[in-house]
């Protein structure tokens, strides 16, 4: 898949074994931001010792607001070695965490499944966390059937024409639904030890945007019509004018509490009862 890069719905077929590079200007070795114990995801990540997160440099989608935008647009990071990678995953394990959570894996899915494979030797056995833009193809994603334990994809937009001014990816919304499904499909709804702590399942984030530019009513009838109503969300309120986000009104300002409240009151009437921090 490298070779004639479709790793991504973008397909740009260039060949990053040999140096080329695409949309995502990543090469063919692992290229990490980050790592560490990260106590700021869900509840049922988190736990007492954290969520074990790795931050993959750069991204497939070109949010005009990525709150990450150092690490996903200007590629803040180093390259190692797929040994290296492992070696980070046993380490959080051993540091305690709950999981390995895979920061914007979707570029480097082949680099991550060798790393895994060493780790899992040497006896890796902490849940995965696939934790994505929701933009996947569906080739990609059933390789990783059997392999990860959680998928936790962000749903953005409803609209095509939004997703394509804000993110550069005309096709999402229905890419990001039938990826849904087939996460949906490998791993059911978000399964918790008596802990609280999560082993496995579906984990879904929403981003309100002002003004519903986020299409928040249609993502959450989407999920409790045609996914599943147990669903885990996390309907997240912390949208804030960030990288280029100025030039793209009303992205320019705060979310109010209002616009918050509606969004959570449209998931409650389409049946949601799993919100992360809310009590149906």
């Amino acid at each position: 898949m490298l070779k004639e890069c479709s790793l991504c719905p973008r397909r740009c077929r260039v060949d990053r074994s040999r140096g080329e590079i695409g949309f995502c200007k990543t090469g063919d070795r692992p290229l990490v931001a980050s790592w560490g114990p990260h106590f700021g995801e869900e509840a049922p990540l988190v736990g007492r010792h954290g969520s074990g997160t790795v931050f993959f440099t750069r991204c497939n989608l070109g949010c005009v607001f990525c709150q990450n935008w150092s690490i996903s647009h200007t590629g803040e990071g180093r390259e190692m070695s797929c040994g290296q990678l492992a070696e980070v995953f046993l380490e959080l394990q051993e540091r305690g965490c709950h999981n390995i959570d895979l920061v914007s894996p979707t570029h480097q899915v082949p680099m991550i499944l060798r790393s895994l494979a060493l780790a899992a030797e040497r006896g890796l056995n902490v849940p995965v966390v696939y934790n994505c833009g929701g933009y996947e193809s569906l080739e990609a994603l059933r390789m990783l059937d059997g392999i990860i334990d959680i998928y936790m994809p962000d749903f953005k937009y409803a609209d095509p024409e939004t997703a394509r001014m804000l993110s550069k990816v005309e096709d999402y919304p229905a890419t990001v639904k039938a990826a849904l499904r087939e996460m949906h499909r490998q791993v059911g709804d978000l399964l918790l030890d008596e802990r609280g702590i999560a082993l496995r399942g579906l984990l879904v984030r929403h981003l309100v945007l002002p003004e519903g530019r986020a299409g928040t009513a249609e993502v959450v009838r989407f999920i409790a019509e045609e996914i599943s109503r147990d669903t885990y969300i996390n309907i997240m309120d912390q949208y804030y004018p960030c990288y280029h986000a100025d030039e793209y009104p009303p992205l320019d300002r705060r979310l109010t509490r209002k616009e918050y409240d509606e969004a959570i009151h449209m998931a409650l009437s389409a049946g949601l009862k799993r919100i992360d921090g809310i009590s149906a």
